[in-house]
Protein backbone atom coordinates (compact mmCIF):
# COMPACT_ATOMS: atom_id res chain seq x y z
CA UNK A 1 0.00 0.00 0.00
CA UNK A 2 1.35 3.45 -0.90
CA UNK A 3 2.00 6.11 1.72
CA UNK A 4 -0.90 8.19 0.33
CA UNK A 5 -3.25 5.19 0.59
CA UNK A 6 -2.14 4.51 4.15
CA UNK A 7 -2.91 8.11 5.09
CA UNK A 8 -6.36 8.04 3.49
CA UNK A 9 -7.21 4.71 5.13
CA UNK A 10 -6.23 6.07 8.54
CA UNK A 11 -8.23 9.29 8.07
CA UNK A 12 -11.30 7.26 7.09
CA UNK A 13 -10.85 5.14 10.19
CA UNK A 14 -10.58 8.25 12.36
CA UNK A 15 -13.94 9.50 11.12
CA UNK A 16 -15.70 6.12 11.24
CA UNK A 17 -14.36 4.51 14.42
CA UNK A 18 -13.12 7.36 16.59
CA UNK A 19 -15.90 9.76 15.52
CA UNK A 20 -13.41 12.53 14.79
CA UNK A 21 -15.07 15.68 13.49
CA UNK A 22 -14.68 16.78 9.88
CA UNK A 23 -12.62 19.74 11.16
CA UNK A 24 -10.22 17.40 12.98
CA UNK A 25 -9.86 15.07 10.00
CA UNK A 26 -9.18 18.02 7.67
CA UNK A 27 -6.49 19.26 10.06
CA UNK A 28 -4.75 15.88 10.02
CA UNK A 29 -5.05 15.74 6.23
CA UNK A 30 -3.40 19.15 5.79
CA UNK A 31 -0.56 18.24 8.13
CA UNK A 32 0.11 14.87 6.55
CA UNK A 33 -0.03 16.40 3.07
CA UNK A 34 3.07 18.39 4.08
CA UNK A 35 4.86 15.17 4.98
CA UNK A 36 3.84 13.47 1.74
CA UNK A 37 5.00 16.42 -0.39
CA UNK A 38 8.34 16.51 1.42
CA UNK A 39 8.77 12.73 0.96
CA UNK A 40 8.08 13.10 -2.75
CA UNK A 41 10.71 15.84 -3.02
CA UNK A 42 13.20 13.61 -1.20
CA UNK A 43 12.45 10.62 -3.39
CA UNK A 44 11.10 8.66 -0.40
CA UNK A 45 8.22 6.41 -1.42
CA UNK A 46 7.25 4.68 1.84
CA UNK A 47 7.09 5.41 5.55
CA UNK A 48 9.39 2.42 6.15
CA UNK A 49 12.21 4.40 4.54
CA UNK A 50 11.87 7.18 7.11
CA UNK A 51 14.07 7.29 10.21
CA UNK A 52 14.71 9.92 12.94
CA UNK A 53 17.49 11.81 11.14
CA UNK A 54 15.37 12.15 8.01
CA UNK A 55 12.44 13.38 10.12
CA UNK A 56 14.69 15.96 11.77
CA UNK A 57 15.44 17.18 8.28
CA UNK A 58 11.71 17.34 7.61
CA UNK A 59 11.16 19.45 10.74
CA UNK A 60 14.06 21.75 9.81
CA UNK A 61 12.70 22.19 6.29
CA UNK A 62 9.25 23.13 7.57
CA UNK A 63 10.77 25.56 10.06
CA UNK A 64 12.82 27.22 7.30
CA UNK A 65 9.62 27.46 5.29
CA UNK A 66 8.13 29.70 7.96
CA UNK A 67 6.08 27.26 10.04
CA UNK A 68 5.73 28.51 13.61
CA UNK A 69 6.80 26.39 16.61
CA UNK A 70 3.16 25.82 17.55
CA UNK A 71 2.28 24.66 14.02
CA UNK A 72 5.35 22.43 13.95
CA UNK A 73 4.28 20.75 17.20
CA UNK A 74 0.83 20.13 15.76
CA UNK A 75 2.38 18.75 12.57
CA UNK A 76 4.57 16.35 14.56
CA UNK A 77 1.57 15.29 16.64
CA UNK A 78 -0.33 14.40 13.46
CA UNK A 79 2.62 12.40 12.15
CA UNK A 80 3.05 10.58 15.48
CA UNK A 81 -0.61 9.61 15.55
CA UNK A 82 -0.34 8.13 12.05
CA UNK A 83 2.92 6.29 12.82
CA UNK A 84 1.49 4.82 16.04
CA UNK A 85 -1.48 3.49 14.10
CA UNK A 86 0.68 1.98 11.36
CA UNK A 87 2.95 0.37 13.97
CA UNK A 88 -0.01 -1.18 15.80
CA UNK A 89 -1.35 -2.52 12.52
CA UNK A 90 2.00 -4.07 11.62
CA UNK A 91 2.40 -1.79 8.60
CA UNK A 92 5.45 -0.02 10.05
CA UNK A 93 8.35 -1.74 11.78
CA UNK A 94 9.73 1.27 13.66
CA UNK A 95 8.80 4.78 14.78
CA UNK A 96 10.43 7.35 12.44
CA UNK A 97 9.90 10.05 15.06
CA UNK A 98 11.63 8.25 17.96
CA UNK A 99 13.64 10.88 19.82
CA UNK A 100 12.58 13.69 17.47
CA UNK A 101 11.32 16.84 19.17
CA UNK A 102 9.97 20.03 17.77
CA UNK A 103 10.89 23.54 18.92
CA UNK A 104 9.67 24.62 22.34
CA UNK A 105 6.38 26.48 22.26
CA UNK A 106 5.92 29.40 24.62
CA UNK A 107 2.27 28.95 25.39
CA UNK A 108 0.24 32.13 25.22
CA UNK A 109 -2.29 32.50 27.99
CA UNK A 110 -5.85 32.99 26.77
CA UNK A 111 -7.42 36.39 27.33
CA UNK A 112 -10.44 36.50 29.64
CA UNK A 113 -13.05 39.01 30.74
CA UNK A 114 -13.18 40.11 34.33
CA UNK A 115 -16.46 39.71 36.23
CA UNK A 116 -17.67 43.23 35.46
CA UNK A 117 -16.87 42.89 31.75
CA UNK A 118 -18.63 39.53 31.55
CA UNK A 119 -21.70 40.97 33.27
CA UNK A 120 -21.66 43.99 30.96
CA UNK A 121 -21.63 41.71 27.93
CA UNK A 122 -24.31 39.19 28.93
CA UNK A 123 -26.65 41.84 30.33
CA UNK A 124 -26.23 44.21 27.39
CA UNK A 125 -29.58 45.78 26.46
CA UNK A 126 -30.51 44.81 22.93
CA UNK A 127 -33.45 45.66 20.75
CA UNK A 128 -35.15 43.67 18.06
CA UNK A 129 -36.46 40.16 17.58
CA UNK A 130 -33.06 38.58 18.21
CA UNK A 131 -32.47 40.14 21.62
CA UNK A 132 -34.05 37.27 23.59
CA UNK A 133 -32.04 34.68 21.65
CA UNK A 134 -28.79 36.66 22.01
CA UNK A 135 -29.23 37.03 25.77
CA UNK A 136 -29.85 33.30 26.16
CA UNK A 137 -26.76 32.44 24.08
CA UNK A 138 -24.46 34.74 26.05
CA UNK A 139 -25.82 33.65 29.42
CA UNK A 140 -25.39 29.96 28.54
CA UNK A 141 -21.85 30.43 27.21
CA UNK A 142 -20.78 32.19 30.40
CA UNK A 143 -22.86 30.01 32.73
CA UNK A 144 -21.73 26.62 31.48
CA UNK A 145 -18.52 27.10 29.48
CA UNK A 146 -19.82 25.40 26.35
CA UNK A 147 -17.82 25.07 23.17
CA UNK A 148 -19.28 26.83 20.14
CA UNK A 149 -20.14 23.52 18.44
CA UNK A 150 -21.87 22.32 21.62
CA UNK A 151 -24.08 25.40 21.74
CA UNK A 152 -25.03 25.38 18.06
CA UNK A 153 -25.92 21.67 18.26
CA UNK A 154 -28.11 22.05 21.34
CA UNK A 155 -31.75 20.89 21.22
CA UNK A 156 -34.51 21.61 23.73
CA UNK A 157 -34.54 17.95 24.76
CA UNK A 158 -30.96 18.43 25.99
CA UNK A 159 -32.04 21.03 28.56
CA UNK A 160 -33.52 20.36 31.98
CA UNK A 161 -34.37 23.84 33.16
CA UNK A 162 -36.19 22.54 36.22
CA UNK A 163 -32.97 20.98 37.51
CA UNK A 164 -30.71 23.59 35.91
CA UNK A 165 -28.74 21.16 33.75
CA UNK A 166 -27.74 20.76 30.11
CA UNK A 167 -26.52 17.64 28.35
CA UNK A 168 -23.94 18.41 25.68
CA UNK A 169 -22.19 16.31 23.07
CA UNK A 170 -18.52 17.24 23.14
CA UNK A 171 -15.36 16.20 21.33
CA UNK A 172 -15.08 12.53 20.41
CA UNK A 173 -18.88 12.18 20.75
CA UNK A 174 -18.51 12.27 24.55
CA UNK A 175 -21.59 13.37 26.47
CA UNK A 176 -21.41 15.32 29.73
CA UNK A 177 -23.90 17.01 32.03
CA UNK A 178 -23.17 20.62 32.92
CA UNK A 179 -24.97 22.90 35.43
CA UNK A 180 -26.85 25.92 34.11
CA UNK A 181 -26.92 29.04 36.29
CA UNK A 182 -30.15 30.75 37.32
CA UNK A 183 -29.66 33.75 35.02
CA UNK A 184 -29.13 31.44 32.06
CA UNK A 185 -32.18 29.38 33.06
CA UNK A 186 -34.30 32.54 33.11
CA UNK A 187 -32.97 33.63 29.71
CA UNK A 188 -33.61 30.19 28.20
CA UNK A 189 -37.15 30.12 29.59
CA UNK A 190 -37.79 33.52 28.02
CA UNK A 191 -36.49 32.18 24.71
CA UNK A 192 -38.78 29.17 24.95
CA UNK A 193 -41.79 31.36 25.70
CA UNK A 194 -40.98 33.62 22.75
CA UNK A 195 -40.48 30.90 20.14
CA UNK A 196 -42.05 27.77 21.54
CA UNK A 197 -40.38 24.62 22.81
CA UNK A 198 -40.26 21.55 20.55
CA UNK A 199 -38.01 18.88 22.14
CA UNK A 200 -36.18 17.81 18.98
CA UNK A 201 -35.75 21.30 17.54
CA UNK A 202 -32.62 23.44 17.99
CA UNK A 203 -32.58 25.84 20.91
CA UNK A 204 -30.82 28.53 18.88
CA UNK A 205 -32.20 28.89 15.40
CA UNK A 206 -30.84 30.60 12.34
CA UNK A 207 -32.57 31.20 9.06
CA UNK A 208 -35.30 28.77 8.09
CA UNK A 209 -35.46 27.27 11.56
CA UNK A 210 -32.17 25.42 11.12
CA UNK A 211 -29.57 25.40 13.91
CA UNK A 212 -27.71 28.68 14.03
CA UNK A 213 -24.34 28.51 12.28
CA UNK A 214 -21.07 28.92 14.14
CA UNK A 215 -20.21 31.89 11.94
CA UNK A 216 -23.50 33.63 12.76
CA UNK A 217 -22.81 33.27 16.50
CA UNK A 218 -19.29 34.67 16.10
CA UNK A 219 -20.48 37.67 14.12
CA UNK A 220 -23.35 38.39 16.50
CA UNK A 221 -21.08 38.33 19.54
CA UNK A 222 -18.65 40.68 17.83
CA UNK A 223 -21.51 43.08 17.03
CA UNK A 224 -22.84 43.02 20.59
CA UNK A 225 -19.38 43.71 22.04
CA UNK A 226 -18.90 46.65 19.66
CA UNK A 227 -22.30 48.03 20.68
CA UNK A 228 -21.08 47.95 24.29
CA UNK A 229 -17.83 49.68 23.38
CA UNK A 230 -15.77 46.78 24.69
CA UNK A 231 -12.09 47.06 23.68
CA UNK A 232 -11.36 43.32 23.77
CA UNK A 233 -11.96 41.01 20.83
CA UNK A 234 -15.03 39.09 21.98
CA UNK A 235 -15.69 35.62 20.59
CA UNK A 236 -17.39 32.42 21.86
CA UNK A 237 -14.20 30.81 23.16
CA UNK A 238 -13.42 33.96 25.16
CA UNK A 239 -16.51 33.29 27.27
CA UNK A 240 -15.45 29.65 27.71
CA UNK A 241 -12.02 30.82 28.91
CA UNK A 242 -13.73 33.35 31.18
CA UNK A 243 -16.03 30.70 32.65
CA UNK A 244 -13.07 28.41 33.40
CA UNK A 245 -10.95 31.15 34.91
CA UNK A 246 -13.73 32.47 37.16
CA UNK A 247 -14.66 28.95 38.28
CA UNK A 248 -11.08 28.09 39.19
CA UNK A 249 -10.53 31.45 40.85
CA UNK A 250 -13.56 30.90 43.09
CA UNK A 251 -13.27 27.17 43.79
CA UNK A 252 -9.61 26.22 43.33
CA UNK A 253 -10.86 22.79 42.18
CA UNK A 254 -8.95 21.99 38.99
CA UNK A 255 -10.52 18.53 38.57
CA UNK A 256 -14.03 19.94 38.74
CA UNK A 257 -13.21 22.57 36.12
CA UNK A 258 -11.73 19.82 33.92
CA UNK A 259 -15.00 17.88 34.12
CA UNK A 260 -17.12 20.95 33.42
CA UNK A 261 -15.07 21.85 30.34
CA UNK A 262 -14.99 18.28 29.05
CA UNK A 263 -11.18 18.17 28.82
CA UNK A 264 -9.83 14.64 28.37
CA UNK A 265 -6.44 15.64 29.80
CA UNK A 266 -6.07 17.77 32.91
CA UNK A 267 -2.92 19.29 31.38
CA UNK A 268 -5.26 21.19 29.03
CA UNK A 269 -7.09 22.65 32.02
CA UNK A 270 -3.94 23.55 33.92
CA UNK A 271 -3.39 26.66 31.81
CA UNK A 272 -6.11 28.28 33.91
CA UNK A 273 -3.96 27.90 37.02
CA UNK A 274 -1.58 30.37 35.37
CA UNK A 275 -4.45 32.76 34.80
CA UNK A 276 -5.36 32.44 38.47
CA UNK A 277 -1.76 33.17 39.47
CA UNK A 278 -1.77 36.29 37.33
CA UNK A 279 -4.82 37.49 39.24
CA UNK A 280 -3.08 36.82 42.57
CA UNK A 281 0.06 38.59 41.35
CA UNK A 282 -1.95 41.70 40.43
CA UNK A 283 -3.58 41.73 43.87
CA UNK A 284 -0.17 41.29 45.51
CA UNK A 285 1.40 44.10 43.49
CA UNK A 286 -1.46 46.41 44.34
CA UNK A 287 -1.68 45.62 48.05
CA UNK A 288 1.62 44.44 49.52
CA UNK A 289 3.81 47.18 51.04
CA UNK A 290 6.96 45.55 49.71
CA UNK A 291 5.62 44.75 46.26
CA UNK A 292 7.37 46.14 43.23
CA UNK A 293 5.48 49.14 41.89
CA UNK A 294 5.38 49.78 38.18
Amino acid sequence: MSAQSQVEAWLSRLAAERHASAHTVDGYRRDLAKLLRWMEGQGVESFDALEPNRMRGFVAAQHRGGLSPKSLQRLLSSCRSLFRHLTREGQLAHDPLAGVRGPKVHRKLPEVLDVDEATQLVEAPADGALSVRDRAMLELFYSSGLRLSELTGLRWIDLDLQSGEVRVLGKGNKTRIVPVGRHAVSALRALGEAGGVVPEQPVFKGRGGEPISARAVQLRMKQLALMQGMPKRVHPHLLRHTFASHMLESSGDLRAVQELLGHADIATTQIYTHLDFQHLARVYDAAHPRAKRK
